[in-house]
């Protein structure tokens, strides 16, 4: 199995459909394409041709185009067939071509892999595809079409040349400080570009929770004692019953989950077991599981029906943010406290609704005033940016070693960088150098 292989798959979606489209990669394309529809067409233009297997029996008439290598999407020639959507159809087509030699069916995500191997797009463009192909939220496909376009990927390689640039001044001042068209002492430029590098990349990794709730959803735990309304408050806000509601405590003993789009975000809620003493093994286990989701949740909505007699029962929660929700204010006493609940509501009635929707979207990330969203969004890419933050800062230490020593940290700075987009940085500091300076003319 190589990359000489000519890969087709389904690249459209469930059949049966209007239109399916099938994809091929690979230097046998235009001779397929050739063979089961006597002609290929110009490249890029759309044609309207028969499609038959190789003993010439009609399989179906689709629109038919060809996209020579290496200005394709993987890099190399490909195809596509247009073709009615039906499963007999569809299967016909992908059994023609499975009979020819040298193609066979591509692996998950074999296409963008030649993309990249290729040089078409890099890790971040990648995965911002992926990210766009499964994107539910505005918000969502706002982040996915920003790194699947380059956005995020443009601003790291600037990083990447702003170090290069600077590992070939040291070079220079290094290695060429005896010629006359290599200027003196670069180093306090060099550094003052480095520590503000630095800044930046603290700020951009200061925007990773952002782009953790953009890309996953922002996480809300609804917690609280048996009974207080948890679960009718989840199935409420799903608008499906989604969690088993009884009068009987302690009826919920997992985690539920439902997914929400709120302000074009993604919202996912979590319904957990109720807080309280009990000697039911099943339902502690529950409520460690509980504590465990209020204590990785971005938001934690604490519910009860009585004026904070239960809060004491959730535990320290300093390091997340709460919003106390008075719940069943139908037939709540009216003697709670004033700011006894940050919101009341009645889940029956649908008082207060609204309010709570509007307290939680007050914990989304406020993007509008920004043109790009141009966030970290994995922890790959939070490592990589992390390691290349501290190989900056150990360079710019007072007390660092010599120049030489204070260059091998640029440059551990940059492959730190490259590991990001997939683009580890080469060697070519001589042809900066060569560029800047005149040296050898």
């Amino acid at each position: 199995m190589t990359s000489k292989d000519t890969i087709f798959a389904l690249s459209s979606g469930a059949l049966p459909s209007g239109v399916a489209v099938i994809r091929l990669s690979g230097p046998q394309s235009q001779e397929t394409i050739a063979q089961l529809c006597g002609r290929v067409p110009l490249a890029r233009h759309a044609s309207l041709l028969p499609i038959r297997d190789r003993n010439g029996v009609m399989l179906d008439q689709g629109i038919v185009l060809y996209f020579p290598g290496p200005t394709s999407f993987t890099g190399e020639d490909c195809a596509e067939l247009q073709i009615h959507g039906g499963r007999a159809t569809v299967k016909a087509v992908l059994a023609a071509l499975s009979d020819f030699e040298g193609l066979r069916s591509a692996e998950a995500g074999e296409f963008s892999r030649r993309a990249f191997l290729n040089g078409r797009m890099d890790l971040v463009e990648a995965e911002g595809l992926a990210d766009l192909i499964v994107a539910e939220t505005e918000m969502q496909r706002r982040l996915a079409a920003e790194q699947a376009s380059g956005g995020l990927s443009v601003l790291y390689d600037s990083w990447s040349k702003r170090l290069t640039h600077a590992r070939a001044m040291i070079e220079a001042e290094l290695d060429f400080a005896d010629e006359d068209d290599v200027p003196g002492s670069v180093a306090a430029a060099i550094w003052h570009d480095m520590s503000a590098l630095e800044q930046e990349i603290i700020n951009h990794l200061a925007e990773a929770r952002t782009g953790e709730i953009v890309r996953d959803g922002l996480n809300v735990v609804i917690a609280g004692p048996p009974n207080a309304g948890k679960s009718s408050l989840l199935n409420h806000l799903a608008k499906r019953d989604v969690a088993i509601v009884t009068d009987v405590p302690g009826t919920t003993r997992d985690i539920l989950s439902v997914d929400l789009d709120l302000s074009g975000f993604a919202v996912r809620l979590h319904d957990t077991a109720g807080l309280r003493e009990t000697d039911d093994v099943v339902e502690r286990e529950g409520i460690r599981r509980t504590h465990l989701s209020m204590a990785q949740a971005h938001l934690v909505l604490l519910l009860s029906e009585e004026p904070g007699a239960d809060w004491p029962l959730l535990g320290d929660l300093s390091s997340r943010p709460v919003l106390r929700v008075g719940t069943k204010t139908d037939k709540a006493d009216p003697s709670w406290p004033d700011g006894g609940a940050d919101v009341m509501i009645s889940v029956k009635s649908g008082e207060g609704i609204e309010d709570l929707i509007s307290a939680i979207a007050r914990y989304l990330p406020d993007l509008e005033s920004g043109s790009a969203l141009a966030l970290p969004t994995r922890q790959r890419h939070i490592a990589s940016l992390t390691t290349a933050r501290e190989q900056i800062r150990r360079a710019l230490e007072p007390d660092a070693e010599g120049l030489d020593i204070r260059a091998e940290y640029l440059r551990l700075a940059g492959q730190a960088l490259g590991r990001v987009t997939g683009r580890v940085d080469v060697e070519n500091l001589l042809d900066v150098i060569f560029s800047e300076f005149c040296i050898g003319k």
